[in-house]
């Protein structure tokens, strides 16, 4: 399963890069780029919640599959819109939300998934080695991207993220689930009401829901604009972005090391909080960075920063769940860490468009620091945990 994933992984950062590049090439604006992630993320914000209770109540494997395939037909045909030139902005927004309700009943299923295939003692390495392989291809993906789109073009980035699915469906017909739900009576709406319940009653996993969407909120569009960053700022070209991308991969293997080496499983809660503080303060720094040398640096820490963060709170959630409601508690999360993105990215580039790109990049970092601060010294109940 992590061979498979990783494949598929390395050949969705190749079309992200490919995808972003392309975006701001026909369009020249930071808003469209950003408005670009929002159509790729909204369905997942929208759609994740019945997603959650599908997964706890069919296969979570033949969810993945059909998200799979959707995703493998959406690479084939923007390879075949960008080969025969009659590419335009909006077939690539369409593309991405197809891609988006894929995802919003893939993810959950696949949140679920994972820890019904090693013992509880080791979840939190499970979840973290999950991490790397994601984050190793975020290395990998945009370094083979990079040459890809410079030496072939964007369409065979797209083609070879369409063939890196095949890896993943293949892995998936291979695995043997330890868990399979029951089927249910309850009503959809039921079931997603049970699980909205348990994260409203359980000590702390209110505030955990809460810091994922601010925290990719304010974090993730480091990310979404990091092509503005590297031709408007740093007056670079697609190996620039290519760069920034790697070297923010690298920074989160890094940090997914960190976790899974990580023996001492006490005070998990705190370490994330001030992991967070430094994530702000080097969010901070990138945006007021000029030089890049230093810019290259504060993204790698921010990159294992962010990973630290993601990773405990990932399995502090996990953690507190039954087998039996994982997919709907692990949706509800995921609404918030995936809904984060998109409207970070569209506010973000809304006020990149009225400012400017590190303004803005400066701006989220000290909200990051603030909300970390919030946490330690205010709502206290996720310190506890």
């Amino acid at each position: 399963m992590w061979l498979g994933a990783c494949t598929s992984s390395i050949g969705s950062w190749m079309q992200i890069l490919a995808q972003s590049w392309l975006v701001y090439q026909l369009t020249d604006s930071s808003f469209y780029l950003g408005l670009d992630t929002f159509f790729g993320q909204i369905p997942v914000f929208l759609l994740s919640l019945f997603g959650g209770v599908f997964a706890d109540r069919r296969s979570r494997r033949g969810l993945l599959l059909m998200s799979q395939f959707i995703q493998l037909a959406s690479a084939f045909v923007l390879a075949a819109l960008v080969a025969t030139g009659v590419v335009r902005v909006w077939h690539i927004w369409c593309l991405s939300f197809a891609v988006g309700v894929a995802q919003a009943f893939g993810g959950p299923a696949y949140s679920a998934l994972i820890p019904t295939l090693v013992d509880r003692k080791d979840l939190q390495n499970a979840i973290a080695l999950n991490s790397i392989q994601f984050n190793l291809a975020r290395v990998v993906g945009p370094a083979l991207g990079g040459l890809a789109l410079t030496k072939l073009g964007a369409s065979w980035c797209f083609t070879l993220n369409g063939i890196s699915y095949i890896a993943v469906i293949f892995s998936l017909l291979m695995i043997r689930p330890q868990f399979v739900p029951e089927k249910t009576a309850e009503s959809v709406i039921k079931s997603m009401q049970v699980g909205i319940d348990f994260i409203r009653h359980r000590a702390g996993m209110l505030s955990l829901v809460a810091l994922a969407f601010l925290t990719t909120l304010l974090s993730y569009p480091l990310i979404t604009f990091l092509p503005v960053m590297a031709r408007d700022i740093f007056h670079g070209g697609a190996n620039t972005f290519t760069l920034f991308l790697c070297l923010s991969g690298a920074g989160s293997v890094a940090g997914a090391l960190f976790v899974a080496a990580s023996q001492n499983h006490f005070g998990l809660a705190k370490r994330s909080l001030f992991t967070m503080l430094l994530l702000g303060v080097f969010i901070t720094g990138f945006g007021l960075s000029r030089n890049i040398g230093i810019s290259t640096a504060l993204l790698f820490l921010a990159g294992a920063s962010l990973m630290i963060v993601f990773a405990i709170n990932s399995s502090l959630v996990q953690l507190y769940v039954s087998d039996t409601m994982r997919g709907r508690v692990m949706s509800v999360y995921n609404v918030a860490f995936r809904g984060g993105m998109p409207l970070g990215s569209l506010v973000s580039g809304l006020l990149i468009h009225q400012t400017s790109a590190p303004a803005i990049m400066a701006g989220n970092g000290l909200l990051v620091v603030l909300l970390a601060l919030y946490f330690i010294f205010v709502r206290r109940d996720v310190v506890k945990l």
